[in-house]
């Protein structure tokens, strides 16, 4: 931690007593907050249709663009070892899959920098956005609730955020004081695909009426993921089936376990927060630590002059996938061993006069995470001590009219260090200014957004990459004006126009070295200019007794659009992979809804459905790589008391718009089950949960995924979960 980010953190520790002396009584809750029964995610009562993920909270119906909500019972049956598998059946989410640890959140096919993953409204400091093999530092495990933005609501939290923002809230830093005298919180979890063993606690205490002290902590451990099917894609079997050489021959055969994806994670934290009537003052010191391997790409043919070093393989061709290892001939396998400490501070107090009140969030952390190859020496190294803070000015509202403003400041400073090293050291500097502006007129309600963002970005020569040193500064205008009218009770039309710039990313503009998380070799283009896009989004939202429905339609057009395309060269046997710019069109909708059919005594039957769909396309060039295809998924499910059931099945259709040197993926059926049980009540929030998932076993792989064709999804997968809350 360095001497700026403490002296900054230290200022606003000793400004605690005044900041929390201010305030008379909140206002009391509504019903449905009061009456709504305790969970994790929802302990405090809060209504699961209040988007907080916004300078003011909004229901969904409120937002000009699509939004889900992940959390209670729901969150509890999605948890996953990684933050992108535990939200892709959300719909308008997909995930890299990396291997069952480097999963990262795609939202309407835009993945990397033009997405934001956020820890409670900051960023994960990482360099999760750098490569697809680097997980991001977000812990599923210690999650309360998820919320997820799509579209330019998500603009507010950055002009990367130009494709949604995903945001994980948490309780490590307590915004309440616990009714409790002590508040336990413990969740533990079994998974046969993966051998996955994990468990997580939270402890909150209150101290002298005003103080929280808040401890959490939560352990993972898998063994290597057990798919469905076979390794490699049919296209990749049939080229290996062919080859003069043995050991690639025997890669078309191999099933089962995924090798080197096993991971150990652990993460430990501790807080606290001065708490009274009129706001909260609190921080948080954390410490997460993985270990963990990527799949490697199996080879499909020989490759003259391979000289890696691939050592004595078993082959095991038990087509009975229990027990099975799967290992195969390819390239050298990796782990990653990833550290980061992280320094958090959240402050909210209630003010009079115009303004309702002031949030302020400041993170600081130090990352790194280091290449660790077979023979144990440390291949590379990567290195990101950032800095993130955000304040918000919340109006109080008069007369219909609501809104917020505020200021963000954002720095990194990024560096790799070993033989596969692709940028020079970079520093990232960025202010953001913004301000969002709603009127309530009824049946009419207007919403308007604004965003200015100063970057500067700064490249060190480095002599091993042979690059000068390189300076770009970007001014960037982002805006948005939308309106929703009132069609019938329970029925609201939305249209939501937007203009974004967003400026390119250090990697955009100064890679220039091999990348063996992609496979390639990544040339940037440090004279890149903003990347501009005119946006439309329509939104149908409806909601009578029993029946919930929402629809999302929208349409980006792009200017200087910035991809990655392959030259047909090869340095370091590596392809060459340039980024370019180029016009480019998006488009797509989202569409789900819910209805109860019947209810038997105390339990409630109703099915639901979601579909979702991408396309986008470069300009003179052709469709844009790993875009996911349509996506189906239907559920029945029954709600009562204490006992619960769901089967769902989801059927992702085959996607043949490929871009060049990109293999079409099949489709695939997928069926899940699961039953809860709640032995307390409803009104408790202890449950015993067993789901199956993928019943069938079938081999599915995402189009998103850069090994889709090396390592599918998870086989069959018997889940078991308890959680336990006093």
């Amino acid at each position: 931690m360095s001497l700026r980010s403490l002296l900054c953190l230290s200022t606003i520790l000793a400004a605690a007593p005044a900041w929390a002396e201010e305030v008379p009584n909140p206002p009391p809750a509504t019903t449905a907050e009061s009456e709504a029964p305790p969970q994790r995610g929802d302990h405090q009562g809060e209504r699961t249709d209040i988007i907080v993920t916004a300078p003011f909270e909004r229901t969904q119906a409120d937002i000009l663009s699509g939004t889900s909500v992940l959390t209670g019972e729901a969150l509890t049956r999605d948890l996953r070892p990684s933050i992108g598998d535990t939200l892709a059946r959300l719909p308008g989410v997909s995930a890299t899959s990396f291997g069952p640890t480097a999963s990262r959140p795609i939202l309407r096919g835009f993945s990397g920098d033009r997405i934001r993953v956020l820890t409670d409204g900051i960023g994960s400091i990482d360099a999760s956005t750098t490569s697809v093999d680097h997980a991001p530092v977000i812990n599923p495990l210690t999650a309360d609730r998820i919320e997820v933005l799509r579209g330019p609501s998500a603009l507010l939290f950055g002009s990367s955020a130009i494709g949604g923002v995903v945001n994980v809230i948490d309780n490590r830093i307590p915004r309440r004081m616990p009714e409790e005298a002590v508040h336990v919180d413990v969740i533990g979890n079994y998974a046969t695909a993966g051998k996955e063993r994990s468990v997580a606690g939270e402890l909150d205490v209150p101290i002298a009426g005003k103080l929280v002290a808040h401890v959490d902590g939560s352990y993972l451990r898998t063994d290597d993921l057990r798919t469905g099917g076979y390794l490699l894609s049919p296209q990749l079997r049939a080229i290996a089936a062919t080859s003069d050489e043995e050991e690639v021959r025997e890669n078309a055969t191999l099933r089962g376990r995924l090798p080197n994806t096993a991971a150990e994670t652990w993460e430990v934290a501790g807080g606290l927060s001065l708490v009274t009537d009129r706001g909260h003052l609190g921080f948080s010191v954390s410490r997460y630590e993985s270990l963990y391997g990527v799949p490697a790409r199996l080879e499909f043919q020989h490759e003259e002059g391979d000289d890696h070093d691939h050592g004595d393989h078993d082959h095991d061709h038990d087509h009975d996938h229990e027990g099975e290892e799967g290992h195969g001939h390819g390239h050298e396998n990796v782990r990653l061993n990833l550290k980061q400490t992280r320094f958090d501070v959240r402050g909210e107090v209630e003010t009079d006069g115009f303004l309702d009140r002031i949030r302020l969030r400041l993170a600081a952390a130090d990352y790194r995470h280091d290449e660790i190859e077979e023979t144990g020496e440390i291949g590379t190294s990567f290195f990101n001590q950032g800095y993130e803070g955000r304040l918000e000015l919340v109006q109080r509202a008069q007369g219909g009219w609501r809104g917020a403003s505020g200021a963000q400041l954002f720095i990194r400073d990024f560096d790799v260090v070993g033989e596969e090293k692709f940028v020079p050291r970079n520093t990232t500097e960025q202010f953001g200014l913004f301000t969002l502006q709603s009127l309530d007129l009824g049946k009419l309600r207007l919403e308007g957004g604004a965003r200015y963002e100063r970057t500067a970005l700064t490249a060190q020569a480095d002599a091993d990459l042979g690059t000068p040193r390189f300076e770009r500064d970007f001014d960037a205008f982002s805006g948005s004006l939308g309106a929703s009218y009132q069609l019938a009770d329970g029925l609201r039309f939305g249209l939501n126009a937007s203009r974004t710039e967003r400026a390119p990313s250090a990697e955009e503009l100064f890679a220039a070295g091999p990348h063996a998380g992609t496979q390639s070799y990544e040339v940037g283009d440090p004279d890149f200019t903003k990347e501009k896009s005119w946006g439309l989004e329509a939104t149908l939202r409806g909601s009578i007794p029993g029946v919930t429905f929402a629809l999302a339609g929208f349409y980006n057009w792009f200017d200087d659009y910035i991809y990655q395309s392959p030259t047909g060269q090869e340095i370091d046997e590596l392809p060459v992979f340039q980024y370019a710019q180029a016009d480019a069109r998006v488009w797509g909708f989202e569409a789900e809804a819910r209805a109860n059919v019947a209810t038997v005594g105390a339990t409630t039957v109703s099915v639901d459905a979601l579909a979702d769909y991408v396309r986008t396309t470069i300009t003179s060039v052709g469709p844009a790589p790993r875009i996911p295809p349509l996506r189906m998924l239907g559920g029945i499910e029954a709600n009562g008391d204490r006992l619960t059931g769901r089967v769902e099945v989801e059927h992702v259709f085959e996607q043949d718009r490929v871009a060049d040197f990109e293999l079409p993926t099949n489709g695939f059926t997928m069926v899940n089950a699961s039953i809860g049980l709640k032995p307390f009540g409803r009104g408790n929030a202890t449950s015993l949960t067993l789901s199956a998932n993928n019943i069938f076993d079938v081999e599915a792989r995402r189009h998103a995924s850069f090994l889709k064709d090396f390592a599918p999804l998870a086989g069959r997968d018997i889940r078991a979960t308890i959680r336990f809350q006093i």
